[in-house]
């Protein structure tokens, strides 16, 4: 991952914030309109928790009935943050030493943004398509034609990932509304 871009250069600003006395019910309906996964609950203008998806599937499971649910039922507390001047490469670091899906950006106290796995794996695509593409050594006396060695794909199964909307392999994904797409997607 390329060590000098920073978090600032990737974090969506654009966020869902809820209160803790937020209607549950409610902010599940604003999360789906907003095709977002993940709510940053806000006291003021001071982050105190999130509430994600699986939160609310364990609420579902062991918590009050959901008509009757606020957010700060369903919400976890501890937040995992990450600065904007931080490097992308630390950023991953910390997502990975948490087992967390996204990181809240801070910025003097207050969310800026959220910075999540896709836009890491994002970056990773961009800056791998943006490598200069590896020469091929011509073959061996005896085992092939130079014109041969220049038919084999420049794709290895390495670089390529899989888009999230239709499913198949492509090496230049780029992130469009929080998912990693293939070109044929993307133009939808």
């Amino acid at each position: 991952m390329n060590s000098e871009v920073s978090v600032r250069e990737l974090v969506n600003r654009e966020y869902v914030g809820v209160s803790e006395s937020d209607d549950l019910i409610e902010t599940v309906e604003v999360l789906l309109r907003e095709d977002a996964d993940t709510a940053v609950v806000l006291r003021g203008s001071e982050p105190v928790g999130v509430v994600t998806e699986r939160d609310v599937l364990e609420l579902l499971v062991d918590g009050p009935a959901p008509g009757d649910a606020t957010v700060a039922d369903a919400m976890t507390e501890s937040i995992p943050t990450v600065s904007p001047e931080e490097r992308l490469d630390e950023a991953a670091d910390r997502m990975s030493a948490r087992s967390a899906r996204r990181l809240v950006v801070m910025d003097r106290g207050e969310a800026l943004g959220v910075l999540t796995e896709h836009d890491l794996l994002g970056a990773r695509v961009h800056e791998r398509s943006r490598e200069a593409p590896v020469e091929t050594a011509a073959p061996a006396q005896g085992t092939g034609s130079a014109l041969a060695a220049e038919e084999e794909p420049q794709d290895s199964y390495e670089d390529q990932s899989i888009c999230e909307v239709c499913g198949t392999f492509a090496s230049d994904l780029t992130s469009f509304n929080g998912q990693l797409v293939c070109p044929d997607c993307r133009d939808i």
